[in-house]
């Protein structure tokens, strides 16, 4: 049995002594008390894991004085063991066992017995003390891969890992990692809040080398000394020696290290959390770090089948944006294309249904099908119909918007069909209003395009856009619509600085975002 220390109230002299020296034998630490009174500063004063309490005491009932420690939270759980010399009836012992001791022993008291109910009830409460104390950790190994699963970032996620090992093991912490950005990333957890710390070259490399991970899979634990580590890391925030986990998933990829503490890691069963903890961690970099590359890869993906820039229009000014959705790894489908036909200009902006790269596809094939119908002569209404030809031939399950605009450089006349996509706003004056739109979603058999003829004056604007710009969650399309409105009603002489200015008004989009922007230029002495 390990030794505890045990605080022994009675206020004869000689019965403490000799319950202390019984204990002294067994290998206990005896803290002494003769009243209630000093009970209470005992406690205060040591780590006390037992109380052998009289139950008679000069200024109070030993039955009382087990009833408060048993109900103040931080010596809720301390055991208690009775004796007496006078209270010595079955009633009694029934009385001090229903107030909250743990034992009751009577007078003439036997010292084997005595230490076997010592020993019994440490057993217990240690064995309870332990659960609770996994349970507790367990609770937040759990609350802790929630946050590092739900984490966006690599810095964001080794800040949560590093707080989490601190607050289960309630030791300093530190975690190492190596992200897609940058070099590698050593986070620390001293006990204020984690904090981002430079990382030695090679520390990585000997980490594994430590653990015996080398350049292998899976998971190893070490304890480090306390000097081989403060040689290794001059500025740690772990005083003693350091319990270090290493894991890595595959072989090509870095690994992700924690250590911690020894102390707060004291059996195996801490050790087999620390070693969750580590592979949880290592999971969420190789998500994250998947994510990050497909993200990449859709964003430079979906960029290269948009145009690089649009053609210059002589008395024309012109400025395009696409704002892919920040949360998306997939590619979208919206698109937007210029085209110089001679004598006249096409503009065209659509949204192919859904984010995938199956939607990127078909937004492909919308967008070459598109030039080749209007390299042939096409106008905006025959080229609508035979894209929704080609959709419903090709690609049954897909449906798509699109709005088309024909312009005159020249007189500003421009002449637009739609297919169930988003009007123009036209600008002009101060004032800003909406075309009339309409038309069905390319992809339904009904052939139903909205056409409208406009003309654009000399300082007039006209903005087209994808529904990614104004769809919000819990507002209504109308009065983003009108939101919109409002913004675009002055439009600044530089059209980059007024995109930049509409998109920013609607900040972080769910959507992608596709935007052009045409203003014819100002007449002479205008």
């Amino acid at each position: 049995m390990e030794p505890c220390t045990t605080l022994v109230v009675d206020d004869n002299d000689t019965k403490r002594y000799i319950i202390g020296s019984w204990l002294r034998r067994a290998g206990h630490t005896v803290v002494e008390a003769a009243s209630a009174a000093q009970t209470w500063e005992r406690l205060a004063e040591h780590a006390v894991e037992l109380v052998v309490l009289d139950v008679k005491l000069p200024d109070m009932s030993g039955i009382e004085v087990c009833e408060r420690i048993k109900a103040a939270p931080r010596t809720a759980s301390l055991p208690v063991i009775h004796i007496s010399a006078q209270a010595v009836d079955v009633a009694d012992r029934t009385h001090g066992l229903r107030r909250g001791a743990d034992a009751y022993m009577t007078d003439p008291i036997d010292p084997g017995e005595f230490i076997a109910t010592v020993e019994a009830v440490l057993r217990y409460y240690r064995a309870r003390h332990r659960a609770e104390r996994i349970a507790a950790r367990m609770a937040e190994f759990t609350r802790t891969s929630l946050e590092i699963n739900a984490a966006q970032s690599f810095k964001g996620l080794a800040a949560v890992a590093a707080h989490g090992a601190h607050a289960i093991f309630g030791r300093p912490a530190a975690v190492f990692t190596l992200p897609l950005e940058g070099g590698a990333l050593r986070t620390v957890e001293p006990g204020g809040g984690p904090e981002h710390r430079d990382h030695p070259p090679g520390l990585l490399p000997r980490l594994t080398g430590m653990t015996r991970l080398g350049d292998g899979t899976g998971t190893k634990v070490t304890r480090v000394a306390s000097r081989q580590w403060k040689e290794l890391l001059p500025d740690t925030v772990v005083d003693g020696d350091v319990t270090l986990v290493v894991s890595r998933l595959k072989a090509d990829r870095p690994p992700v290290g924690i250590a911690v503490d020894a102390r707060g890691v004291p059996e195996e069963d801490d050790i087999n959390l620390l070693r969750q903890l580590s592979q949880v961690v290592a999971l969420a970099m190789e998500a994250l770090r998947s994510y990050t590359e497909e993200h990449t890869v859709s964003l430079t993906l979906q960029r290269s089948l948009l145009p690089a820039s649009p053609p210059p229009v002589p008395g024309w000014s012109l400025a395009v944006r696409y704002e892919p959705a920040g949360d998306q790894a997939e590619v979208g489908g919206d698109f937007y294309e210029v085209l110089d036909l001679g004598d006249r200009v096409l503009v065209a902006i659509g949204d192919v249904q859904g984010h995938s790269l199956h939607a990127a596809t078909v937004m492909a094939e919308i967008r070459h099908a598109l030039r080749a119908f209007a390299c042939e002569g096409h106008g905006p209404v025959t080229i609508l119909r035979l894209l929704n030809e080609v959709l419903e031939r090709y690609h049954g399950d897909q449906t798509a918007t699109m709005c088309l605009l024909t312009l005159d450089p020249r007189s500003g006349a421009a002449h637009i069909a739609s297919a169930g996509h988003i009007p123009p706003l036209h600008v002009r004056g101060g004032s800003a209003c909406y075309g009339t739109g309409g038309g069905v979603l390319l992809g339904f058999p009904v052939h139903d395009v909205a056409v409208e003829e406009s003309e654009v004056p000399p300082g007039g604007t006209v903005v087209l856009l994808t529904d990614g710009l104004i769809e919000d969650r819990g507002i209504s399309l109308t009065d983003n619509l009108e939101r919109l409105r409002s913004v675009a009603a002055d439009v600044e002489d530089d059209l980059e600085r007024f995109s930049d200015r509409v998109l920013a008004e609607f900040g972080h989009r769910e959507d992608d975002v596709a935007l052009i922007v045409l203003r014819r230029d100002a007449a002479d002495g205008t």
